[in-house]
Formats: C-alpha cells, sequence, structure tokens
C-alpha cells in the first residue's frame, strides 16, 4: 500500500518569526481557528527523506545524556521510516490576506512541507501522567518553560 500526501502549505521564517503558509485555496479550512491558542503542525522532514534515512532504525547516542543506542521510534529524529513531525505551536495571528498563520515557534526549516494542521485539545493531547527515561526528566515540562533551556547540550548533531 502507498500512501500521497498532498501538503496544504510550508513552513516561512522571516525575521526571527515563524509562519504556516498555506495554499491559498486551504485558507478558509482556518474558520474558527483563530480561536484556539494553540496548535498541533504536522510537516514532512524533507531535508531527510531518502530510500537510506527511511532504512536507518538505531541511532547511535543522539541524546548527550542517553543510552548508547536508541530506536528512531523512540526519539524526535528526522531519520524514520516515515519522516513525519509533529509540533505543538501557539498560534498568534491568522492573516487571511497571506493566506498565512503565525506560530510563536516551530522546529522546521524553511520551505518545510505543511501536511495537516490540529487545534490542541487539551481534552484529548493533554497528558498528565507521563513518564520518560531517567536521562530526559530534567526537560522542560511544558512548551511554554522551553524558552531558555539550551537544547544544544541535550543532542549529538554532527557538526
Amino acid at each position: 500500500m502507498s500512501v500521497i500526501f498532498n501538503p496544504i502549505g510550508k513552513v516561512k521564517v522571516e525575521s526571527n518569526r515563524y509562519y504556516i503558509e498555506l495554499e491559498e485555496k486551504y485558507f478558509e479550512a482556518t474558520l474558527g481557528l483563530q480561536e484556539y491558542s494553540h496548535i498541533e503542525v504536522i510537516w514532512w522532514f524533507n531535508l531527510y527523506d531518502s530510500e537510506e534515512s527511511r532504512n536507518y532504525f538505531v541511532m547511535d547516542q543522539p541524546y548527550k545524556n542517553g543510552p548508547e543506542k536508541v530506536g528512531v521510534l523512540a526519539s524526535r529524529s528526522p531519520v524514520r521510516p516515515n519522516p513525519i513531525a509533529v509540533t505543538a505551536c501557539a498560534l498568534i495571528a491568522l492573516d487571511g490576506k497571506a493566506s498565512r498563520l503565525e506560530v510563536g515557534y516551530i522546529d522546521a526549516e524553511d520551505g518545510t512541507p505543511v501536511l495537516d494542521i490540529k487545534p490542541y485539545e487539551p481534552s484529548i493531547d493533554k497528558v498528565r501522567d507521563v513518564r520518560m527515561p531517567d536521562w530526559c526528566k530534567h526537560w522542560p515540562d511544558c512548551l511554554e518553560a522551553n524558552e531558555g533551556f539550551d537544547w544544544s547540550r541535550e543532542f549529538n548533531f554532527p557538526e
């Protein structure tokens, strides 16, 4: 079975501000979205999509304080069988004239294809009792606490 995705827009980064630029025909689908403070953006790790990366299943210590090996499904790595990502974002504004949404931050590159957007719904998205490995328990406990956290000290990204 194969699956076909049609991106609805792309990530746009301008002067340290983050936007989701939608294809014009999809902007009407945002009706009512302005009533939400946060959204979930589903996007494609297009810079990491290759036959090789889709067949890479175990990573060598992607986290500085983590175990020596981690399976890609136990990580937030862009290298995975289907390079799909989900990011919760603060929704700042909707601009109908430009067919775009301004978000507080998204961990995607400029030009990244956006597959879908969903409103963040605490009744189904928020988890109260979360279990995490000991090596990452010092990470921020919510999106708002990320400001000022030095993520570069956590990951073993190639130079």
